[in-house]
């Protein structure tokens, strides 16, 4: 761990490490070079069966050809949209767009046709990848829906049609010269808070922070990660994919996420790492007390993208006997920005987001200033660093408004930072719940509630209220067989809780509205309670 001794919320990029100038088909061609033999990918059918494998000399040779395919079809610089699960294409179109120089767009294989025509249209996309349909969704038929009327939009492709997908065009098939502060990626936000926003990653940014991170978690080149993130997020195709391909070690590539089934493959294949949302992590816990496997190989457990409860961080140790650290990030931070580190007090493990990574210096600002404050204070987590993203596509108006004059990109999170350098997140600035002239921050809220053994999943929100202006709501799914009793529930607040911060209103749900990378949106909570959705109990 870094031994920092702050008094201002300010950490400065740590140099115990450097930024590589970098891209991703350089990288590709290296790990074929030096782990030419290694297998590079496995892949995981739908009946969680190995299927297809890769060495990193087949897979450099089947991305060149399809590079130089891209090639002869479109122009360095155009951007074309993967819509797919975790298949191998989707990771042969990720490193073949990048040796030809190409944006790969990310979508999430379940939008419909009008949030596909949004990240198609906004985002310019030339050329379409696609399957023709994924867990009863009908891709090609919303596809086709889609597309009508994108004059922009070239073709539309069958990934799994090799045919079709290798296909030579008219253009001379030469692969360009890619630097590192090239574009590679365009993620399209995932929404909690509104509308998407596409932000571009340069392989800088992606290729580093991949390594980075992935070295902190220990990997090397005989590990085995199980890659069930989406592969449309920066986590699946961005610091897995990356930072497999960085340790030239071995990345399973699962098409869908069935716990029992990638409980038997840990098993089977002796997985020793994976990264999983919090609600990912229950159902393997679950799956694996449901019906045990020999899960010994196992080695690290990632886990971040929401609020990771501290009961969980033990039950995830416990279960899994091995190391575990939270990651925090943002899309548009390439995605990593604070890690664990393997040697830290289970303490921090369960109550904070850890410490930054290499080369990323991190901020907590005063969301109405922009002044630095002092330790322990909660405000606005900023970030200033190679990772950060080139901006946003084609909206320089948000891209100001979120990366200031100095360079520091508003995450739009609050936390605090201790003298020690560790971050803690408390809420998001537009979700901090203010009642009565105080500020309130639901994440607090949530851990407290967390620690009851009958509440599975937690999200507080602040709804409207003539005398407070805010008022505390919670929104609660239960365990199985549990019922919501609002009076204990409160009692239970109260035990840990003063009394501004207990909710005033209960609600119970079996499920929460949830972005692709499974973030509670609590934007749509609060306007499902204002359209009569839900009734207090």
């Amino acid at each position: 761990m870094y031994q920092l001794k702050l008094s201002q919320s300010l950490i400065e990029a740590q140099t115990d490490d450097k930024v590589q100038e970098t891209t991703v088909g350089d990288l590709l061609r290296q790990r074929a070079k030096d782990r030419a033999d290694a297998r590079a990918i496995i892949e995981s059918n739908l009946y969680g069966e190995i299927d297809r494998i890769w060495t990193y000399r087949q897979l450099l040779d089947d991305s060149e050809r399809l590079a130089k395919a891209l090639a002869s079809r479109y122009a360095p610089g155009e951007r074309v949209t993967v819509w797919a699960p975790n298949i191998p294409e989707w990771v042969l179109m990720e490193y073949a767009c990048a040796l030809a120089g190409l944006v790969l767009v990310t979508a999430n294989p379940s939008y419909q046709s009008q949030e596909l025509r949004y990240v198609l249209e906004y985002s310019g996309s030339v050329g379409l990848f696609l399957v023709n349909d994924f867990r009863g969704n009908p891709m090609a038929e919303i596809a086709a829906e889609a597309v009508s009327g994108l004059t922009a939009l070239r073709e539309s492709v069958d990934l799994e049609d090799h045919e079709a997908l290798f296909r030579q065009g008219s253009r001379a098939a030469d692969l360009p010269v890619v630097t590192a502060g090239d574009a590679a990626q365009i993620q399209y936000t995932s929404g909690t808070t509104g509308f998407p926003k596409g932000a571009v990653l340069s392989h800088r940014g992606l290729t580093n922070n991949a390594r980075l991170s992935t070295s902190r978690a220990g990997t090397h080149q005989d590990s085995l990660w199980a890659n069930f993130m989406p592969m449309f997020h920066t986590s699946g195709c961005g610091m897995l994919t990356l930072g497999c391909l960085h340790a030239g070690c071995t990345m399973m590539v699962v098409k869908l996420f069935d716990p029992g089934a990638i409980i038997r493959l840990i098993e089977q294949e002796k997985v020793t790492g994976f990264i999983a949302v919090p609600t990912m992590l229950v159902g393997l816990l679950e799956a694996q007390s449901a019906d045990p496997k020999d899960i010994s190989s196992m080695e690290m457990i990632l886990s971040g993208g929401s609020m990771v409860a501290p009961e969980l961080v033990r039950a995830a140790m416990a279960g899994f006997k091995c190391g575990y650290e939270t990651v925090y990030g943002q899309t548009e931070c390439s995605p990593i920005i604070t890690q664990h580190h393997a040697n830290d007090h289970i303490d921090d493990l369960c109550h904070t987001i850890g410490q930054v990574v290499p080369q990323t210096a991190v901020s907590v600002r005063d969301p109405a200033s922009n002044r630095v404050v002092p330790v322990d204070t909660v405000g606005e987590i900023c970030v200033r660093g190679y990772c950060n993203m080139i901006e946003y596509h084609n909206n320089p108006a948000a891209t100001a408004e979120t990366i200031d004059a100095e360079g520091w990109l508003h995450t739009g999170d609050l936390g605090t930072i201790d003298a020690r350098g560790y971050v803690r997140i408390t809420g998001r600035v537009r979700e901090m719940i203010i009642r009565g002239g105080e500020n309130l921050f639901p994440a607090e809220i949530e851990n407290s509630l967390l620690e009851h053994p009958d509440v599975a999943e937690v999200a507080v929100v602040g709804l409207p209220d003539p005398r407070w202006g805010e008022i505390v709501a919670c929104f609660v799914r239960m365990e199985d067989g549990q019922v919501l009793d609002s009076g204990a529930l409160r009692g239970f607040c109260r035990q840990h809780l003063s009394p501004q911060k207990t909710p005033k209103m209960w609600f119970q749900v079996t499920s929460f509205p949830l972005t692709g990378s499974g973030k509670v949106q609590k934007f749509a909570l609060r306007q499902q309670f204002l359209d009569g959705q839900h009734t207090a109990i």
